[in-house]
């Protein structure tokens, strides 16, 4: 689950400029963090923080594939030492760089457990919570915010989880590249950066060619489960989600949130200063 966008990220100098070129994030996006936290790079700046290869890469899919605009901006900035350490121990074996190489094995991945893609997770603490109530259920969780990946191997560790995977890098080139068609039992992407300003609305997730692609992905009969608290984006999602033939909303119009989509604290922020919230659900056609 991305951060709630009551607190969007800020915009890329350059919308036509490859996000993985775009600068450090210089606020610690993580909050809460305080003295503990350490720096994400080596004591040279910009230096690998993983340079032995037990982390996630800094641009897993480095010049293998195309630059283009993307939804995100890396967000690698400062990490406290038990995420560091959760990275370093969990990660060969409950993570994966999207290098957009090989297809992924999701029944090896998950020891023959249905997968969801969860796209956006911030710093995991409802996909932790959503895995722990659905253990039969694998979940990819997909992000570039080495934090958040950091704190959801450690939730998933402290609470026993065995069903969560940590991706990193860019959703499009998973989906292209990694996995098989109809290999995903759903798709989640709650509070995606909203990208509020009209001249970045193409960096927006949610586009007709992301739900085409995504959609054939998708197991018939999976759920697509899309939440906002950004009134316009949600319009857009619900425009675009409508439109998308391989997918029927499960309610005319928006959906009333779901008992097993947690309410976060970034979320209940949001709702306190007057947000409302706006769930979709959608199912894969059957053909």
């Amino acid at each position: 689950m991305s951060e709630n966008s009551a607190t969007p990220e800020p915009a890329a100098p350059d919308a036509h400029a490859p996000e993985a070129h775009a600068p450090e994030a210089a606020a610690d996006e993580t909050r809460g963090l305080g003295s503990t936290a350490v720096s994400a790079a080596t004591p040279r700046r910009g230096a690998p923080m993983f340079p032995d290869g037990t982390g996630p890469a800094a641009d897993p899919a480095g010049s293998h594939h195309e630059r283009r605009i993307r939804s995100f901006q890396p967000r690698r900035s400062r990490v406290s030492p038990s995420q560091a350490d959760a990275l370093r121990r969990r990660w060969p074996t409950w993570g994966l760089d999207i290098d957009g190489l090989s297809r992924l094995d999701l029944d090896a991945f998950f020891d023959g457990r249905p997968v969801v893609l969860e796209i956006g997770f911030g710093m995991g603490e409802a996909t932790a919570q959503m895995a722990a109530a659905d253990p039969d259920t694998g979940i990819l969780a997909c992000d570039v915010h080495t934090p958040g990946q950091g704190n959801l191997l450690a939730l998933a560790e402290r609470m026993g989880l065995s069903n969560v995977r940590v991706a990193n890098g860019d959703a499009i080139i998973l989906l292209r590249e990694m996995l098989a068609p109809g290999s995903l039992a759903g798709l989640r992407i709650y509070f995606p950066d909203p990208w509020p300003k009209k001249r970045h609305h193409k960096r927006r997730l949610i586009q007709p060619e992301f739900l085409a692609l995504a959609s054939t992905r998708l197991a018939p009969g999976a759920l697509v489960h899309c939440a906002t608290d950004w009134e316009p984006y949600a319009e857009q999602m619900l425009e675009v989600l409508s439109a998308e033939p391989a997918l029927e909303n499960l309610h005319p119009g928006y959906a009333p949130r779901p008992e097993f989509r947690p309410l976060t604290k970034f979320e209940g922020q949001g709702l306190d200063k007057g947000h409302v919230v706006h769930d979709l659900l959608f199912r894969r056609r059957a053909t």
